[in-house]
């Protein structure tokens, strides 16, 4: 509650948010996601290229993912410049333009390629024999290429839409801007929501296919379980607090009067702030969970680093990776 004597927050510049607080936390985090980053997918990117020449479908999405991580991963000096100086932007309008295209653009590529993933993991599984039309490598290439035309486009409304910064701002604005705010229910509802249901249910029928399967070993279904766990448990940890805390902030946008709502963007700022950043640490973590887990890969990194090994024989990505 505001104190009657005390002076309305939304009569101050972008409601008066303290940026300094916490700025060195979100700052830190932003860091070591980009050093981590930079280390698994210059650790796996060749291996993954190889694979898709050897006529892996499964490496073109992976491929398409770390195309889009190391893109993302190039931006974040950018951001932890811009959070260190309080949210000031003081870089041209291009550049902010470019850097936020491409980091909240990323974000959903991620997450749609990571349903891709899932479901070419559950007709694999499900329906081996009549799915080989649709998992090629052609077919996996078009439907990389559609999903980033999709996020592209869809991006490129919001930026068409959005009024331009004010005080030196990007991409953040305080409170939300209902033009904004109207967006952000797609982005949960198609960004984080439907695709957290097609992972859960894909998975979902992966665990009763290897259940029924007569064929596996126990140690092999065991890994496909752990594997399918890991992927919605990194899908939540990276996606679900940033997503949550937007349809919050979006929400009280739409319910609560200025006062009211500038006092409420002050105290979920640090939350929000640090959301944001957990969200990067996806980019980092796709390359371990979706490449350092095939026997083929691991193979090919040790080729890379001169140790003697021998890969299947195949030369494809471990059907049971994923």
């Amino acid at each position: 509650m505001l104190n009657a004597s005390a002076p309305c927050p939304s009569n101050a510049s972008r409601c008066g948010v303290d940026f300094q607080a916490g700025q060195e936390l979100v700052v830190s985090l932003y860091g070591a996601v980009f050093l981590l980053g930079l280390a698994t997918n210059a650790l796996t990117l060749w291996p993954i290229a190889q694979q898709v020449r050897l006529g892996n479908v499964l490496a073109v999405y992976l491929l398409g993912l770390a195309a889009s991580d190391v893109l993302y991963l190039l931006t974040l000096p950018l951001w932890m410049l811009y959070v260190w100086r309080g949210h000031r932007w003081t870089l041209s309008s291009l550049a902010c333009h470019a850097a936020g295209f491409v980091f909240y653009s990323n974000m959903y590529v991620s997450v749609l390629l990571l349903c891709l993933i899932s479901l070419e993991r559950y007709l694999a599984v499900a329906h081996p024999l009549r799915s080989l039309g649709l998992r090629s490598r052609r077919s996996a290439a078009v439907a990389s290429a559609v999903v980033a035309l999709l996020v592209f486009t869809f991006h490129t409304g919001i930026a068409l839409r959005s009024p331009e910064p004010a005080n030196a701002s990007c991409y953040d604005s305080y409170p939300l801007q209902p033009g904004v705010a109207r967006f952000n229910y797609f982005r949960v509802a198609g960004g984080f929501a439907l695709p957290l249901l097609v992972l859960g249910v894909s998975y979902l029928k992966i665990f009763q296919g290897v259940r029924a399967s007569n064929t596996l070993l126990d140690w092999q279904k065991a890994k496909v379980k752990r594997l399918s766990m890991g992927v919605i448990a990194i899908f939540l940890l990276c996606f679900a607090p940033y997503h949550l805390l937007l349809l919050l902030r979006t929400v009280a946008s739409a319910v609560l009067d200025g006062c009211s709502l500038c006092s409420f963007e002050q105290q979920l700022h640090l939350p929000f702030s640090l959301a944001l950043a957990l969200s990067s640490l996806n980019s980092a973590l796709d390359p371990v969970l979706y490449a350092l887990v095939s026997d083929s890969i691991k193979g090919d990194l040790r080729k890379v680093f001169g140790c003697v090994a021998r890969a299947p024989a195949s030369g494809t990505i471990t059907s049971l990776a994923l």
